[in-house]
């Protein structure tokens, strides 16, 4: 059977760097007065921190119907059987669901894993079901297995700078929007499979290094080893990214460490200055 694999922007990588890596991608859209932009082609992750930086209204949606049944159309022609996505999760995103009701329409059959988050593990599943199909000859149940494992085990947390840009956006009460502004208060958010996706608090301190601190304490509860990737993402904030990266390598010296701009379909929402955490646990040793 011969199987695409398909993801979208939220992995932060473009549309030719996935194909590098032999899976299809989608922009996702970023809109900001009455303008649509196709994430990572038309607007970069500089243009979105420089609109953020003049306090313009950003909003991010799914990809465009007309670009998931072309490229669906195309793989049917091209004698693909079965289309396998690991794209931006249901919980932030319609894409699960247009992408399945694409491949009704086209006549082609279709497979997913919800990530429940989006960025850098979203690209690692993807590309870990191809490897697994076509390197390891796993059945597309086998490799939904595995990729659920992985799900399983990912936490994502978000430490805003700004809470005006998830108030805007609709991911905070407004009601908690304000008393942040008022009171000082940082929150934690987390993103995973508990969460379905969705953004919701794990903690409230006054500080980002003290957001920091207590995030990893968080993360101490979850067995954390050589075989786990800890991702710091920040928003136009490198200097202290590497502020929680070298705390996150005193806590976890056996992980692998990256550091890198958080991709902007979330940095739109978060607003400049957040600092996150992807962590995982990698498939096999």
């Amino acid at each position: 059977m011969k199987v695409a694999f398909v993801t979208d922007s939220g992995t932060g990588k473009t549309i030719e760097e996935m194909k590098a890596q032999g899976v299809y991608s989608l922009p996702l859209q970023i809109s900001y007065e009455e303008e649509n932009k196709l994430d990572l082609v038309a607007i970069t992750l500089e243009d979105v921190n420089a609109l953020m930086r003049r306090q313009i209204n950003l909003k991010t949606s799914l990809p465009a119907a007309g670009m998931i049944e072309d490229l669906f159309t195309q793989l049917k022609q091209e004698g693909y059987d079965m289309i396998f996505a690991v794209p931006i999760c249901s919980g932030l995103s319609g894409t699960i669901q247009a992408m399945k009701m694409t491949a009704e329409q086209v006549g082609i059959a279709f497979d997913y894993v919800d990530c429940h988050v989006t960025a850098v593990v979203e690209e690692y599943l993807i590309v870990l079901a191809k490897r697994l199909y076509e390197e390891e000859q796993k059945s597309i149940a086998e490799i939904k297995a595995i990729l659920e494992e992985v799900v399983a085990s990912t936490n994502t947390l978000l430490m805003p700078d700004d809470l005006q840009h998830l108030k805007r956006g609709g991911r905070l009460t407004p009601l908690a929007a304000t008393l942040g502004g008022l009171l000082k208060i940082k929150p934690i958010l987390q993103i995973n499979q508990k969460t379905a996706g969705k953004i919701d608090v794990v903690g409230k301190v006054r500080t980002l290094h003290r957001a920091m601190d207590q995030s990893v304490d968080l993360m101490k509860q979850d067995g954390i080893d050589e075989n786990w990737e800890i991702i710091v993402a920040h928003v136009d904030s490198e200097a202290e990214g590497h502020v929680l990266q070298d705390k996150l390598k005193a806590a976890f010296p056996d992980a692998h460490h990256t550091l890198i701009p958080l991709v902007s379909v979330v940095s739109a929402h978060t607003g400049l200055g957040c600092q996150a955490i992807q962590y995982f646990k990698r498939y096999g040793k």
